[in-house]
């Protein structure tokens, strides 16, 4: 090799080294302004992380712990393993709360999940005033949760209360509604679904204003009427939003606890004991924390499969 061209060599590994030195700063001094410019953003994001670890996950790690514990919160708490769940499992309350809340999603998907569909349908072919009927139909919502209890408790009372005075202008028996086994959880369901179906309804309505009316006019030229136009291109338009509330209206409805805590406690009968209201007693009634966290942790495990369901099924739509 010459000198020459060991000359070259030389000079062109001299410029690759300050070359690869220039890039790998240019890339640190890139990083750090990045930073520097996103720095309050990522502040706001790290807060926001910390309360939804604070709130969110410690409370449920927490309450995992809790279930294999004894807690009475005067002692120190003594792992018990397995016995809060067998002790959860021998409770003749665990298979009412659990058969009574079946029920009451039940019933609450056959007038809960019915009722907002149709209401938005209607609201939908409508020509005019449709902006007060949205607001009429959404005003149950922003009332507080144990105001529309109080309200609906006076709407049942078996006196003075306005269904049996309609009741008896028809010349009909009055009812014992929030007293009476067979009514009582029927009464809860109409009381949560007046109280819900606001948002669902405006669901529905934003999600038929996507539908293309090139469809409704087609069906219109056809002759279809507003039955068949429901029918056939509504409801197969609708397929994955309605399929999504159904979900969350199981999840929503397994968490009753409002209704049954304020009208009728649980009663008559245990009939309207609810999972939430059964947890409620063991851990604020009963002072077994332990055993609550047992049945917190079953109606998670049970919840997490609706959930499960629901995040794939938005997933394959995605």
């Amino acid at each position: 090799m010459t000198a020459r061209q060991l000359t070259r060599e030389q000079a062109i590994s001299e410029v690759k080294v300050p070359t690869v030195a220039v890039k790998t700063s240019r890339r640190r001094g890139r990083f750090l302004r990045s930073l520097r410019e996103n720095l309050v953003a990522y502040l706001f994001l790290a807060a926001g992380v910390l309360c939804f670890a604070l709130f969110s996950w410690y409370p449920i790690v927490r309450g995992l712990l809790l279930s294999f514990q004894q807690v009475n919160f005067t002692e120190a708490a003594d792992w018990v393993g397995l016995d809060n769940f067998r002790r959860l499992f021998a409770d003749p309350l665990f298979a009412t709360a659990w058969r009574n809340t079946a029920w009451f999603t039940l019933l609450a998907l056959v007038f809960g999940f019915a009722a907002p569909f149709l209401v938005a349908t209607v609201l939908n072919e409508l020509r005019h005033g449709k902006a007060y009927l949205r607001m009429t139909v959404y005003l149950p919502v922003m009332l507080p949760p144990v105001v529309t209890m109080l309200l609906w408790r006076w709407f049942y009372d078996p006196g003075p209360g306005l269904f049996n005075n309609v009741l008896r202008v028809f010349r009909l028996p009055a009812q014992q509604w929030l007293e009476s086994e067979n009514l009582a959880m029927i009464s809860l369901v109409l009381v949560s679904t007046w109280a819900n179906m606001g948002t669902t309804t405006l669901i529905y309505l934003a999600a038929m204003s996507g539908i293309p009316g090139e469809l409704y006019e087609a069906a219109e030229l056809d002759g279809a009427s507003v039955r068949q136009r429901f029918w056939h291109v509504t409801i197969p338009q609708l397929r994955f939003i309605l399929m999504i509330t159904l979900l969350l209206q199981i999840v929503g409805t397994m968490q009753v606890f409002i209704e049954p805590y304020v009208l009728t406690g649980g009663g008559p009968e245990d009939a309207t004991v609810t999972v939430l209201l059964l947890l409620y007693r063991y851990a604020f009634v009963y002072n077994d924390f332990g055993l609550a966290s047992a049945m917190s942790t079953v109606l998670f495990l049970v919840l997490g499969i609706f959930v499960g369901v629901y995040l794939r099924l938005t997933r394959t739509k995605g």
